[in-house]
């Protein structure tokens, strides 16, 4: 008989309101320790307390770790449009507006590239 595992990645709103991102497979045991400080050294710790505002559920961990490193690489802006689902807004955010980017530059495809 196989065991099902959930493994969860959640985003956590601080005291500070800035975000924190994590997986676990405890999602309720996890939010308690942030809670309670057991780490002195971690980024929630001294941002306590902090509010629940998202979590996905997965089946295999690996997907769930790659989840959270993508998550963890996002912008306010992006992860707050994800804990409100709006989708328009998540889409908005994933544009790359940096001075480098294509679209930062007005190019619309390939062909603009062309000599």
């Amino acid at each position: 008989m196989t065991k099902n595992y959930c493994f969860y990645v959640y985003i956590l709103k601080c005291s500070d309101n800035s975000y924190y991102t994590g997986v676990t497979n405890n999602i309720e045991l996890r939010i308690k320790q942030h809670n309670e400080g057991i780490n002195l050294t971690s980024y929630t710790h001294s941002r306590r307390p902090v509010e629940l505002v998202f979590v996905n559920e997965f089946k295999y961990i690996d997907k769930a770790i790659a989840f959270e490193k993508q998550v963890k690489g996002w912008s306010k802006k992006k992860k707050e449009a994800m804990i409100k689902n709006n989708l328009d807004d998540l889409k908005e955010h994933a544009i790359c507006k940096n001075e480098s980017s294509t679209k930062a530059k007005g190019y619309k495809r390939d062909k603009d590239w062309e000599g």
